[in-house]
């Protein structure tokens, strides 16, 4: 049940990356199983690793589904010259095979225990896998005789090359599915993968390759010996993420207290949220920055916790100018109480700014989307957001940002139509 729900909610690009991953697996474990498993201690020891590590997987911010210690094995199936002396002739089908059954494999208990794996960034470390195997393989032949002479540069050379390319791939791959996910530009889209996902990839690809130059010489004690300090290292990109995800439950938990108290609307603060993270997208904001502004739009409204009469409704909107200062003034303040959100609280504080005295993109967004949340709530007619957002246009070049109130006119519609739909 839990895999085909979320196989519902795959689209179009995804949909067409796990069918390319399908077809790639079918490929290679029939032409293994054909023509035999070439030099099988070798593929099931890193087909155990690479299980290991998929059973090992984790969750990092942005919903990014990452295997390390499974990335960095099947890198290292895929470049090996030999273990121990022995060569290593297995064709890069072989490869496609060993990390197909591993993945499905370290794949199996997550699935048992109703936590499936995400099939679109299996499939995506398959391809990247694969992509490396197609292009290296033929060259293992030639780059071992000459590494086997005692000159590792050229194979060394070429790895670092091809890794390259490969993680290239993966990074516009990555962004072409993130793009559609999530609506924002492609170029943001790339960017954000660069920074999010290209330390951890280029440390992959690194351990890879040395995981290939440890099993010329150590055999296949290589495996455990490396699979030690990556599972630490993952532990602590566990935690980071962990981290990460706490400081967005408690601020989510922190924002409903304006909501409990009757400050403001059920579901204010939500929606402000949803909405501002949508116009944040539609401008092109790399995702650390949608990050504070997720932060900031959640709290927006925590200093109305200050107020001895609460505003009808909430609707900072339709109170005095002064007042709504004093209120994100509060709320500010109350933020930086934390020690650790000062860009937030600021992002909060000037809120209420106009639009002349030059406040960050996020405080700006944040006062359209909650004066058109005030102004709307949670209905989805037509004409009731054609008149809100008229009324922001009106008050735009002052009050509200022309660019921002465009660019969640086209985020409305698209809302509307989905709701409608």
């Amino acid at each position: 049940m839990a895999t085909a729900r979320a196989a519902h909610g795959l689209d179009s690009g995804q949909l067409l990356l796990i069918c390319a991953a399908g077809m790639l697996t079918v490929a290679g474990i029939s032409h293994t199983a054909a023509v035999g498993l070439a030099d099988s201690q070798v593929a099931i020891g890193f087909g155990v690793l690479i299980a290991a590590g998929e059973l090992a997987r984790l969750t990092m911010p942005g919903n990014r589904e990452v295997a390390p210690v499974s990335t960095a094995a099947a890198l290292g199936y895929a470049l090996l010259l030999d273990v121990g002396g022995r060569p290593a002739d297995h064709s890069a089908l072989q490869v496609v095979a060993v990390m197909s059954v591993g993945m499905i494999a370290g794949g199996l208990p997550h699935l048992a225990v109703g936590r499936p794996p995400r099939l679109d960034a299996m499939a995506r470390r398959l391809l990247a896998g694969s992509l490396l195997a197609f292009a290296y393989r033929p060259l293992a032949g030639p780059l071992r005789r000459v590494a086997l002479e005692g000159d590792w540069w050229p194979a060394l050379g070429v790895m670092a090359v091809l890794s390259a390319v490969m993680l290239t791939a993966d990074v516009v791959i990555a962004a072409m599915l993130r793009a559609e996910q999530v609506r924002t530009a492609f170029r943001v889209a790339v960017r954000d993968e660069i920074r999010m996902g290209g330390p951890l990839g280029a440390a992959v690809a690194a351990s890879g390759m040395l995981l290939v130059l440890a099993s010329h010489s150590m055999d296949m004690t290589a495996l455990p010996a490396f699979a030690a300090p990556l599972l630490v290292t993952q532990v602590a990109f566990r935690k980071y993420a962990g981290i990460r995800a706490t400081y967005l439950q408690t601020v989510r938990a922190l924002s409903r207290v304006t909501e409990v108290g009757g400050y403001v609307e059920p579901g204010h603060s939500r929606r402000v949220s949803q909405l501002a993270l949508a116009i944040g997208r539609e401008l092109g904001m790399s995702e650390p920055q949608l990050l504070e502004l997720e932060y900031a739009a959640l709290m927006h409204d925590i200093g109305q916790l200050s107020l001895r009469d609460p505003i009808p409704g909430g609707a900072t909107v339709l109170t005095d100018p002064a007042q709504a200062r004093r209120i994100a003034e509060l709320g500010a303040e109350v933020i930086r109480k934390t020690g650790v959100l000062h860009g937030v609280a600021e992002i909060v504080e000037r809120q209420c700014d106009p639009v002349g005295d030059s406040p960050p993109a996020a405080s700006r967004i944040i006062k359209a989307a909650n004066a058109y949340d005030d102004l709307v709530g949670g209905s989805t007619d037509r004409d009731r957001a054609a008149a809100a957002l008229e009324r922001l246009r009106l008050d735009g070049g002052a009050e509200y940002d022309p660019a921002v109130v465009e660019a969640m006119a086209r985020v409305v519609d698209r809302l509307v139509l989905v709701t409608r739909l």
